[in-house]
């Protein structure tokens, strides 16, 4: 007999409208869910029982009245929905991963979270991440790891790594999430999710602690198609102060509307080489993609080889410029002896970088965007998608990424293992992680897609396409 973690989002929220379920009836049940099985998965660094509580019992008063009156409620009204641990919650704790910030209480909301309250959703608590969002795996001083619901000895990736334990794991329909150098793509393959990354601009980061560089942004992990692209369409304003503004769609379109939509016939470039050098792709991903490519020329797609110069300047100016990020955190002047050795080892290279030098890694970020712009996807021409594995290997052990006793190391095995998806942050477009394809021992092997700035419509209608041939949100770990 199905359970209410087993419905999609849209179908919880379909519930509600019609009165056969409650929002406090769906917010016990997860309540319920993570006190049973989150000190296995370790997906939330703080639990708000007693915010959600409230948030739903509001969310039904309001429910009953709209039924009543005939309203028109948000498409997500009364579903949960946590944050993750980077982003301010007013009047909760938000460590960003770091014991540094352990007692940290805002009193403000991001506005991506006001836009959360906006909708109608529950907050189920501040899900986990690694420090400050600097690695792909999610440890930190604060909390047990978060942990792959699909073989719990793996790491759920980072650093969105808790949202995505949460969702695979079924302690939440969807998550918000942020990503940064793959941040919600690299769990999301890891953990069997659909997760989008959104064009530079889509979600307004501030009000504090924009991110001038245009790396990161919030977006969705979810189980379906269709369940993320609501969860964008929620997230998704321009707000002032914003230093970046993805185009908006045409007036009255949402980005749920392209679920629906057939995307015709694409021309789709096939990467399976990386631009960095000496980094190896393990058989289970090459399989992964060769088998999308077969998938896409079964529907009527156009499939050719790409082959992206190496280049290991790239490299150079992500790390100076993600250096510079970490040096910039909030960390209190007497507790940097609190920090991960990661964290310290970046922050002093940051330091160490010259104003010149960030403006010019800066500047071969907008380079290499304006190139790929001009030469490799033109609006006349070129082509309309990017395919490419997500990360470079199956999800590893818990721990195999992380090197405290050299952190220089660990920086660069962490490279190794993402050599795909910083790639798109630098550029600015819109990917996803698209959950196609399972090895041998069971684990999730997620492919990417990436498309025009601008143009996370392509990508909605082509995932929903591909789930539809080929529908994954069926399978479930064993903590299910």
């Amino acid at each position: 007999m199905a359970e209410l973690h087993d419905l999609t989002a849209l179908e919880q929220a379909a519930e509600i409208r019609s009165g056969e379920l409650s929002p406090v009836e769906l917010t016990e049940h997860y309540l319920a869910r993570i006190d049973r099985l989150d000190d296995a998965l370790g997906a939330f660094l703080t639990r708000t029982p007693e915010l959600a509580r409230k948030q739903a019992a509001e969310a039904e008063g309001e429910v009953v009245a709209a039924r009543r009156q005939g309203w028109t409620l948000p498409p997500l009204y009364g579903v949960p929905v946590p944050v993750k641990d980077l982003n301010r919650v007013a009047g909760v704790r938000c460590t960003m991963g770091s014991a540094a910030l352990a007692d940290h209480v805002p009193d403000g909301d991001d506005h991506v979270v006001t836009a959360l309250r906006r909708a109608g959703t529950i907050m189920l608590g501040k899900t986990n991440t690694p420090e400050f969002g600097l690695p792909c795996y999610t440890e930190n001083a604060l909390a047990p790891p978060a942990r792959n619901p699909w073989d719990t000895a793996r790491s759920a990736g980072g650093s969105s790594g808790g949202a995505a334990a949460a969702v695979a794991g079924g302690l939440a329909p969807v998550a918000h999430g942020s990503d940064g150098g793959g941040s919600i793509r690299i769990p999301s393959s890891l953990c069997g999710l659909y997760g989008i990354k959104p064009s530079r601009g889509r979600v307004s980061a501030g009000p504090l602690l924009h991110d001038v560089t245009g790396l990161s942004t919030s977006g969705p992990l979810a189980r379906t198609v269709a369940d993320a692209a609501v969860l964008l369409d929620a997230m998704a304003g321009n707000l002032p102060g914003a230093p970046y503004a993805a185009p908006a769609l045409p007036p009255g379109e949402t980005f749920a509307d392209q679920v629906r939509r057939d995307p015709g016939r694409l021309r789709i470039a096939v990467l399976t080489q990386t631009p960095l050098p000496d980094v190896e792709v393990h058989p289970d991903c090459r399989a992964a993609v060769a088998e999308t490519v077969s998938l896409l020329g079964q529907l009527g797609h156009e499939t050719v080889e790409l082959a992206l110069p190496v280049d290991e300047r790239i490299l150079l100016d992500f790390t100076r410029v993600w250096s510079v990020m970490a040096a910039n955190r909030p960390v209190p002047a007497d507790a940097e002896d609190r920090l991960m050795p990661l964290s310290r080892y970046l922050r002093a290279r940051g330091r160490e970088v010259s104003g010149t030098d960030f403006a010019a890694a800066l500047y071969a970020f907008r380079a290499l965007a304006q190139g790929l712009a001009d030469g490799l996807m033109p609006p006349d021409g070129g082509y309309d998608v990017i395919l490419s594995p997500t990360v470079a290997a199956p999800p590893p052990p818990v721990g195999a990424l992380r090197d405290d006793a050299d952190p220089q190391a660990e920086f660069a095995a962490v490279g190794r293992f993402t050599p795909f998806s910083a790639f798109y942050n630098v550029t600015g477009q819109p990917a996803v992680n698209i959950p196609l394809h399972w090895n041998a021992a069971g684990l999730p092997i997620g492919v990417m897609l990436a498309g025009r700035y601008g143009d996370e419509a392509t990508l909605i209608t082509l995932s929903a396409q591909l789930e539809a041939a080929r529908p994954w949100a069926h399978r479930k770990p064993p903590v299910w």
